[in-house]
């Protein structure tokens, strides 16, 4: 199945569970986090039932220290997912629009966009070049779009899975047999894998972690299967043969296939996500499929739209937002507002974390009313 396989007939509609998923999953971004660490906080010593569920929701918006998986950890593979989605969804219709080779320029023009601004996120060249942050999570979609979007345009099914499954067993192969010089081989562990000892000897720049980058150089070979993942659940949405509700349960039964693939895997590869194994690619899939699959049969399928709309108007501009998020920082303008004393006399009138509570919330609201106001408006800032 190439992408002219994909029809032109269901080019025109959008999907608007994807838009609702990516607005879901960036409301974690932008303060929602910020609101369930509050609440974990405010629910301390209230009793085992409510302290116990607090504990885990706080616990669950923190990223594990190194092997393991949390929600909190799923936020970037999800997207990197819906990239891979929506590749499927924009790209036919931009060749029927303006052939292959116009669809080739633009998406090294967007790619090199997304890239620019992911150096201009991390503070660009303000300092010296040796602090210039050259890979980092915009990078690396940028780098997961042009890759997935130029094996998308290219090669057929089949040679999209053989890709797909040669950069996850190739990762882990040399991963798991390439000795690390002075630790040997088929260590995962900090600093002492073959990603990371990379990351130190040839990525030039700042690292993110001191001597390890998250978004490092090797690493993002399985990020690219990880959008790749997402082309096939494209692929599974686009099909007319299919009807829409055996596309949910497609998806949710991929992603329990996934899930079972990735732990089984995780025994000898661990889920890992600051150097994104393969279990690890697998695990957030799977996630990401069943996510993807209950988002479309409410929203496309049964048709529950309302209680989206916030989602939609996120994720709609999901890379300004997060751009934005950057540049004002919605939950700093909110603590010019209720920080300070107003946070402390909240701790002390209704319980601890009512003050961060109110910080998030405020923000959060902002930043939801700001992206209301460029959806109402029909501005969307796309690259």
């Amino acid at each position: 199945m190439r992408y002219v396989e994909v029809q032109p007939a269901l080019q025109t509609r959008r999907v608007e569970s994807v838009d609702a998923l990516r607005g879901f999953n960036f409301v974690w971004i932008l303060c929602g986090d910020g609101v369930m660490l509050a609440l974990g906080e405010m629910s301390q010593d209230k009793g085992p039932i409510v302290s116990a569920v607090g504990g885990f929701l706080g616990g669950q918006f923190t990223h594990a220290a190194w092997e393991g998986l949390r929600f909190y950890d799923l936020i970037f593979p999800l997207f990197v997912f819906l990239t891979g989605v929506s590749i499927v969804l924009s790209l036919p219709r931009l060749v029927e629009r303006e052939g292959k080779a116009r669809a080739h320029a633009r998406v090294l023009r967007r790619a090199l966009i997304l890239y620019v601004l992911g150096l201009v996120y991390y503070g660009g060249i303000s300092e010296h070049w040796e602090d210039v942050r050259w890979l980092g999570v915009l990078q690396r979609i940028a780098l997961c779009y042009l890759f997935t979007s130029l094996i998308f345009l290219n090669l057929n099914l089949r040679g999209m899975i053989a890709t797909c499954v040669a950069l996850l067993a190739g990762y882990w192969a040399l991963m798991t047999f390439v000795p690390v010089p002075g630790i040997g081989a088929g260590s995962f562990g900090p600093d002492a894998n073959l990603a990371n000892w990379i990351d130190a000897h040839y990525l030039p720049g700042r690292l993110w972690d001191g001597t390890r980058d998250p978004e490092g150089l090797l690493s993002t070979l399985p990020a690219i299967a990880s959008c790749l993942l997402g082309v096939f659940a494209g692929l599974l949405l686009r099909d007319v043969r299919l009807p829409a509700q055996q596309k949910s349960l497609w998806l949710i039964g991929a992603g329990l296939v996934l899930l079972a693939a990735g732990y089984l895997w995780a025994l000898q590869f661990p889920i890992v996500k600051v150097i994104w194994t393969s279990s690890f690619v697998l695990v957030a899939a799977g996630w990401s499929a069943i996510l993807l699959g209950v988002a479309h049969q409410v929203v496309d399928v049964w048709g529950f739209r309302r209680w989206a709309t916030v989602f939609v108007w996120i994720g709609a501009n999901a890379i300004a937002l997060y751009m934005a998020q950057n540049l004002v920082n919605f939950g700093e303008v909110a603590e010019t507002l209720v920080g300070g004393d107003v946070a402390s006399f909240l701790d002390r009138a209704v319980t601890q974390g009512a003050g961060n509570l109110a910080i998030n919330g405020l923000g959060l609201a902002f930043a939801i009313a700001f992206a209301g106001f460029l959806y109402r408006r029909k501005i969307f800032l796309r690259v």
